[in-house]
């Protein structure tokens, strides 16, 4: 009774999503370690990007997105993407996702790097709740068998295929097998490496890691996108203030009032996530201040309570009405770009195993995720892992063979330093807060290198969630860490100071695999 068809850990969008669909295709199971609702979608507040607007095309969202990526994004990825946006949305309009609506149209609206208005939303700024709700109702309507509370802890392989799953739960501490054709990982990304994240607690690389100790690929883990505006208040944790602030007219301003961005990007308060998040730096480092402002206060108090009512709501509690009061932002780690590599249908270099959604890395986003483009990611090639898998019986593998140009390597052996901290949550993410964070250098990685692969030698044998999480946190932050030390140049969301300048011999990929299989 362990063995089913299709095995999907994971319940944010990519994973109910997927479980939709899959359960027209076989017996299903999905596994999640909190409850259904306990992911990252119910945080995204921007929305969906998709090219159906009267003034766009699929086009130019290729366009932005390609220039987003800042030369790594897969021209063939993009391209599936962006002429596949408007059969997915009507899948998410079909399964009652209530999108906001203008005298009867779906209402765009724009963010930065976008040249036309394209973001889906739904109440207002809380799409991504919205749809995890309107997903998991369909799921538990569908009598989808969700597995709550469990940890997936080993990917188990036969002769080199996927053959299952092992998970561990933690409210009664055993540990099951479950057989399956088809393993799909859906766990979210690893936001819980840094001390200042906008994610929630689950995000700790568990799918990376799975996937990573198994054989399989991973692949541009130095990109890691930290958001330019997180609500700074002490003792608060941080908010995320939405891109779709600035896209409506939001100002960034420093502590002194002074408009700041156009002295660094034409595009001003729109330019790119990386751009924004680094000037904001340079500006606090500038003023001595610890954070700069979001100002909305010249927008109409109508228009910021209806298009923002979480945001304006969460503020008011703390104080602070962003109807009359500008509001205080500093950056924060947001999304992990790199990820499981897959090729265009999902797979792995390991037969029987996919990925999706934020776990995966589809080439899409390249050095630099376009805003929006990550949920309607999540709906495009889940889609395709369905349409892959169901015309067949037994797995199969067909990812790409890296190109020439790019760097395969494995996590190397290190000298452990001199003194090495003591091991916990707050010690690991302060080191990646400190070392690897928005901006980097070799000393600050080779440091933080040191002390991950120190501490990955003394890891305790997991016993609960947590020692579990932490390890797979260890092992996410070797992976971003080396990557980020190997890549001598700043290109996107990386972003070194001794090597300041993009560089195009450096135009290419960076993947790592396990030498030794488990």
């Amino acid at each position: 009774m362990n063995d089913y068809d299709y095995i999907i850990v994971g319940s944010g969008i990519a994973g109910l999503y997927t479980a939709l669909l899959a359960c027209k295709e076989g017996r299903i199971l999905v596994i999640t370690k909190g409850n259904i609702e306990e992911t990252n979608t119910r945080h995204a507040q921007g929305g969906i990007a998709a090219a159906i607007g009267q003034n766009d095309d699929p086009e130019l969202h290729f366009q932005d997105t390609m220039a987003a990526g800042d030369g790594l994004s897969d021209p063939e990825a993009v391209r599936i993407l962006v002429n596949e946006a408007a059969d997915r949305i009507t899948d998410l309009v079909n399964l009652g996702v209530p999108f906001d609506t203008v005298e009867g149209e779906i209402a765009l609206t724009r963010e930065a790097a976008h040249s036309r208005s394209r973001i889906l939303h739904a109440g207002g700024d809380a799409t991504g709740e919205h749809i995890e709700i309107t997903l998991s109702n369909r799921v538990r309507a569908s009598r989808i068998p969700v597995l709550e509370n469990c940890l997936a802890t080993d990917i188990l392989l036969e002769k080199g295929v996927v053959r299952g799953i092992r998970a561990f739960d933690y409210r009664t501490g055993s540990i099951t097998e479950f057989g399956c054709r088809f393993l799909i990982l859906a766990t979210g990304g690893g936001g819980q490496l840094y001390k200042v994240n906008t994610g929630s607690e689950v995000a700790t690389g568990d799918g990376v890691s799975l996937a990573f100790r198994a054989g399989a690929e991973i692949t541009d883990m130095e990109f890691f996108q930290f958001h330019p505006t997180a609500l700074h208040l002490p003792g608060v944790r941080p908010f995320l203030i939405s891109e779709a602030v600035r896209g409506e007219g939001g100002l960034l301003r420093n502590r002194n009032g002074y408009r700041f961005m156009p002295d660094y990007s034409p595009q001003a308060d729109l330019a790119p996530r990386d751009v924004v998040a680094r000037s904001i730096l340079y500006e606090m480092k500038k003023t001595g201040a610890d954070n700069v402002f979001l100002d909305v206060t010249h927008l109409p108090p109508p228009v910021i309570t209806t298009r923002f009512p979480h945001i304006y709501r969460f503020c008011l509690e703390h104080g602070i009405d962003i109807t009359r009061d500008q509001i205080p932002v500093a950056p924060a780690a947001h999304y992990m770009m790199g990820g499981v590599r897959v090729n265009s249908w999902g797979e792995t270099n390991i037969p029987g195993l996919f990925a999706a959604g934020e776990t995966a890395c589809t080439g899409v986003h390249g050095a630099n995720r376009l805003a929006s483009n990550s949920m309607l990611e999540v709906l495009v090639f889940s889609k395709r892992i369905m349409q892959k898998t169901g015309k067949t019986t037994r797995p199969e593998t067909a990812t790409p063979t890296p190109q020439a140009k790019d760097i395969c390597c494995s996590l190397s052996e290190r000298q452990p330093p001199g003194t090495v901290p003591e091991l916990s949550l707050h010690a690991l993410q302060q080191l990646h807060w400190d070392k690897v964070s928005i901006i980097r250098d070799k000393e600050g990685l080779t440091e933080a290198a040191d002390i991950l692969a120190a501490w990955q030698k003394i890891l305790p044998r997991p016993t609960d969630r947590p020692t579990y999480e932490l390890g797979n946190l260890v092992l996410t932050g070797r992976l971003v860490t080396e990557a980020a030390l190997t890549r001598e140049e700043s290109r996107g969301a990386h972003f070194r100071s001794d090597f300041p300048q993009s560089s195009p011999q450096w135009q290419r990929h960076i993947i790592f695999t396990q030498t030794n299989k488990t």
